[in-house]
């Protein structure tokens, strides 16, 4: 009845007929048929001849499967690149203007403050100031990663300040007096949102390395953390020299952040090939393998956002945005170097909510601060092409 109901809609008749499976690698996805055969009736070779075909159709049907499912997951990743960068453009524009506002009020704040005994008010003033050099980082590491693109609000400030610059003085006269205030609201709106040009230049990375490690003691000198450094010489490397203090900095912030105290740092300049090495190595806690993967990707932290949220800058454990790393990378492919990392997790914390005590002596596992050097850490390293490249 099946041969007649098929036959009756294709116009013509059923004499014989062969049927394989189409089967891939977990499954029937088909059948391939074989009807009427000219001479005779379907024998074990014309199965044998027509199973051979049909493994040849159902690799060619997975794979054209496979090749649909990989345009839908570019698709999907691609908008969703389109949506991240829509994300952190909006972010930086957000932020600006609140930040300006925050960072002024913050310091008159301070100034109508001064008549009061100290006491009474610097603790918040202090934790009001951290706080804001947080949100003021943040800012300054999405700038780096969408590489200024913002520039509409500069155009049109400039635009209203010079139709309004005879209004705002006139105003300002009345109350304040005469001034050169509109020339500073002018430079404040290029400090804010300017395009900041970064100019690569030949720079020696050993004497930049020294500077920076000398600039940023006096932020770490509460900590007990012994740096070591190796120099050799080594090819000067083409950079934005701004480019290179925020690489530097960050590396070195972040070494020392998971690094406990009575611990060590190594950092090293020396030459690779034609080019010029530079690696920072802490023995801290180290990574966890699965957040290794996704430690480039940006706004991300091996610590939750909780676990540092009252602590300082360099403090042991006191973590990040995780912007910083996804604006070395960008970096990197901005100014032709490589960054790589490598992470052993302390074998003593192998789960992300174990936590160090922070100082060597008062860890359960170790006994002197070598157990904790051999117990895991952290490698960064940046590779700097020869300048003549």
């Amino acid at each position: 009845h099946l041969h007649e109901e098929r036959d009756r809609k294709l116009g013509y008749k059923t004499r014989n007929l062969l049927v394989v499976p189409l089967r891939s690698r977990e499954r029937i996805i088909g059948v391939l048929n074989a009807v009427n055969k000219k001479e005779g009736s379907f024998n074990e070779k014309d199965q044998e001849l027509l199973s051979l075909i049909s493994g040849t159709v159902a690799l060619s049907i997975e794979n054209a499967q496979f090749a649909e499912e990989l345009k839908k997951a570019y698709r999907e990743v691609s908008s969703l690149n389109r949506a991240k960068d829509k994300a952190i453009n909006h972010l930086s524009h957000e932020l600006k203007t609140p930040v300006a506002i925050l960072t002024s009020s913050f310091n008159i704040l301070k100034k109508k403050l001064r008549d009061m005994p100290e006491e009474t008010w610097m603790p918040t003033i202090e934790r009001i100031k951290r706080n804001l050099m947080r949100v003021l980082e943040i800012q300054y590491e999405v700038d780096d990663i969408i590489e200024n693109k913002g520039t509409k609000a500069h155009t049109l400030l400039h635009l209203l300040l010079d139709q309004c610059a005879d209004q705002l003085m006139t105003m300002v006269a009345e109350q304040c007096g005469e001034g050169l205030v509109v020339e500073k609201i002018r430079a404040r709106i290029d400090e804010l949102f300017g395009l900041k040009v970064s100019v690569p230049e030949e720079i020696s990375l050993a004497q930049t390395l020294q500077e920076r490690l000398d600039f940023l003691k006096t932020f770490f000198s509460h900590r007990e953390v012994k740096i070591i450094t190796h120099i050799e010489p080594a090819p000067r490397v083409f950079i934005p020299r701004e480019v290179l203090h925020k690489m530097l900095d960050g590396l070195i912030k972040n070494a020392v952040e998971n690094t406990p105290d009575e611990g060590k740092i190594e950092v090293a300049v020396q030459k690779k090939g034609e080019g010029t090495l530079f690696f920072i190595r802490d023995y801290g806690v180290g990574i966890p393998e699965e957040a290794q993967k996704r430690i480039f990707e940006g706004f991300f932290s091996t610590r939750d956002t909780m676990a540092y949220s009252s602590k300082r800058p360099f403090d042991f454990n006191a973590g990040g945005k995780g912007a910083d790393l996804l604006r070395m990378k960008i970096f990197s492919e901005r100014y032709h170097f490589r960054i790589e990392m490598a992470s052993t997790r302390c074998r003593h914390l192998p789960e992300e909510t174990d936590v160090c005590p922070g100082k060597i002596s008062a860890c359960a596992w170790c006994t002197n601060p070598e157990d904790c050097h051999q117990s895991g850490g952290t490698i960064f390293s940046l590779y700097f092409p020869p300048t003549s490249l």
